[in-house]
């Protein structure tokens, strides 16, 4: 942890080896988002005029759930100016791609753009980082919490999933619209209000029963999915007071179909040093960040992390340790020792021996 640098040093040195193009828009990737659409509407006309048995319902449940996520992804990128730059343009189409999961353009890119990925993995200033010890412990229910059982903590937590999304941004609602003018403050509670006021709405055209298929259940899967991306993307890294995405930030690794109906997400550190560069050239980011900082690249499989996650808590003591407050036993995280019991030994599996030093 002594020897970290900001994104912008880095990004220095990988731009000389990429294409100018991989800077520029790219709007053609519409078209998948366009593909999720006509999938989603397809299925909630097949809902509202059939009356399916269950399974078949939890079936396109499932289809409805991941085309959530997929859109959600599409708007993650459309907010970050890879798919077009004009302003208005953009908020517009990032609301649509982020109606299903509730959450307005305005503040993801105050949340997300400006603050998430200014400040990531600071223990203070990062709205998505998780707490320290210190200040954890101050909290009236902190004893009941950690009291529990590591294993009932992760069930809990793995559960949790399925709404951590929608949770947290109706958090960040109520964290940042103070922050805005009048005129922006009405925008964001429009942003905030319509997606909702239409889901429920959908109750009245379709009935409960089949909304709940339609839309609620989908919610759940795509909050999921989309958390198990985010929960990876730096649950296992160390808090830094740097900006240092290849300390900060992990890199997962999913099959090539997955990669493609999610936009490259699992890309996250090259996202971090490059988050307005076009996702497909992500990989190429990645070789040569591979090739010029081996030792402080992290990367892991997607089930692997996950399972990680879930062998180890999610408090920070000292920043580049996760700490159980129950036992006091401490597990380090990515680049500081990581160890967890592996699925495939009773022994301890080190994921990373050594802290991350510099190259090149």
């Amino acid at each position: 942890m002594d020897d970290l640098h900001s994104f912008s040093w880095y990004a220095a040195k990988l731009k000389k080896h990429l294409p100018p193009e991989a800077f520029k828009p790219v709007p053609a990737r519409l078209y998948g988002g366009l593909t999720y659409l006509f999938i989603t509407i397809t299925a909630f006309l097949l809902i509202y005029f059939n009356d399916f048995h269950p399974i078949i319902l939890l079936f396109f449940s499932a289809i409805l759930g991941a085309c959530f996520a997929g859109l959600g992804f599409l708007g993650h990128e459309i907010l970050h100016g890879t798919v077009i730059r004009k302003a208005w343009l953009r908020d517009l189409l990032g609301a649509i791609a982020f109606w299903p999961l509730n959450t307005g353009p305005t503040l993801w890119r105050k949340w997300h753009n400006l603050n998430h990925h200014v400040h990531t993995q600071h223990d203070e200033n990062d709205p998505d980082a998780w707490p320290t010890l210190e200040r954890i412990s101050k909290l009236s229910w902190f004893k009941w919490i950690y009291g529990l059982p590591l294993f009932i903590r992760s069930f809990f937590a793995f559960a949790s999933l399925t709404v951590q999304f929608s949770a947290h941004s109706m958090k960040m609602f109520f964290t940042y619209v103070k922050e805005f003018n009048r005129k922006k403050q009405r925008d964001l509670w429009l942003q905030m209000i319509l997606p909702w006021v239409s889901w429920l709405s959908l109750i009245f055209a379709i009935g409960f029963r089949k909304w709940v298929f339609a839309y609620l259940i989908p919610l759940l899967i795509a909050n999921f999915i989309v958390m198990a991306y985010i929960s990876t993307n730096h649950r296992l890294n160390p808090l830094t007071p740097v900006n240092d995405p290849l300390a900060n930030s992990l890199t997962v690794t999913v099959p090539k179909i997955v990669d493609i109906l999610h936009f490259n997400f699992s890309y996250h550190t090259e996202h971090h040093l490059f988050p307005g560069m076009n996702p497909k050239y992500y990989p190429s980011v990645k070789q040569h960040i591979k090739a010029m900082w081996p030792e402080r690249y992290h990367e892991m499989p997607m089930m692997k992390a996950l399972h990680a996650l879930w062998q180890t808590p999610r408090v920070y003591q000292k920043q580049t340790n996760l700490i159980d407050p129950k036992n006091k036993k401490t597990y380090g995280s990515l680049g500081n020792n990581l160890n967890y019991i592996s699925r495939n030994s009773d022994s301890i599996k080190k994921s990373v021996l050594h802290k991350p030093t510099r190259k090149g």
